[in-house]
């Protein structure tokens, strides 16, 4: 069953069915830039929307654990369950409902890069990927099996703990619950339900990022995030995808 997930801070109501999979999102590095929209519009399905803050799109880099991710009522299995991941998104909206769309998820799962493809339209890579976890210190590396794309670097924690504040940065970056896949030539969506983010500030260091430099996205500098923000991360449910229709 898992453990319950509170409901008031949800921007929309999830489904009245049952999610389909439970999981964790743990030890998370939140590094975003500012690109340009023009750009990014190439990366996006025609009938879904860029989302702006004050005017500006965002592409998130992130860097962390997926862990114990199974199918409802199944146990996690060890050795497959949890893996390290780094994705790329950016943020979106159809039909009023704010969330999340992944130009990649490099992850070293071979079972989630051939599955999630296919039951989701996620555009998962296979890369070899290592992930480093102190308090309040974090390292990373990935690199992408097929085109060697590669990220390498580490963050620091340099506030306390916070939760997003109404209609702040943080708030537009973090309190997603949804995302959006293009499956089989149509938009798709589907929902994800957690607590809300507690999350630090952080301060990143980057040796190599060619992972982010492999999508035409007008940054002056991969190597410098506009925005870093550090998380111990959340416990998740997340149903199939829907049309948005």
């Amino acid at each position: 069953m898992g453990k319950q997930i509170r409901h008031d801070h949800l921007p929309f109501p999830m489904p009245k069915r049952s999610h389909s999979l439970i999981q964790e999102w743990r030890n998370l590095s939140f590094l975003h830039w500012e690109v340009e929209p023009e750009k990014l519009k190439q990366y996006i399905p025609e009938d879904v929307e860029i989302d702006y803050f004050n005017g500006k799109s965002y592409v998130g880099v992130i860097p962390f654990l997926m862990k114990n991710v199974r199918p409802r009522y199944l146990p996690s299995v060890p050795g497959i369950s949890t893996f390290p991941e780094f994705n790329i998104r950016t943020y979106v909206k159809k039909n009023g409902k704010t969330g999340v769309l992944f130009l990649t998820l490099d992850a070293q799962s071979r079972v989630t890069c051939a599955y999630a493809p296919r039951a989701y339209g996620l555009p998962y890579n296979y890369a070899k990927c290592k992930l480093k976890i102190k308090e309040d210190f974090f390292e990373w590396e990935s690199r992408r099996s097929k085109e060697g794309f590669e990220l390498k670097g580490t963050c620091i924690a340099i506030s306390e703990e916070m939760q997003a504040e109404p209609n702040t940065i943080e708030d537009f970056l973090f309190e997603r619950y949804s995302l959006y896949v293009k499956h089989k030539n149509k938009s798709k969506m589907a929902y994800t339900l957690h607590d809300p983010w507690k999350f630090k500030e952080g301060k990143a260091t980057l040796s190599v990022n060619t992972l982010t430099e492999s999508y035409d996205l007008g940054i002056k500098n991969p190597l410098i995030p506009d925005l870093v923000h550090m998380s111990n991360g959340v416990y998740v449910h997340t149903w199939s995808i829907e049309s948005t229709e």
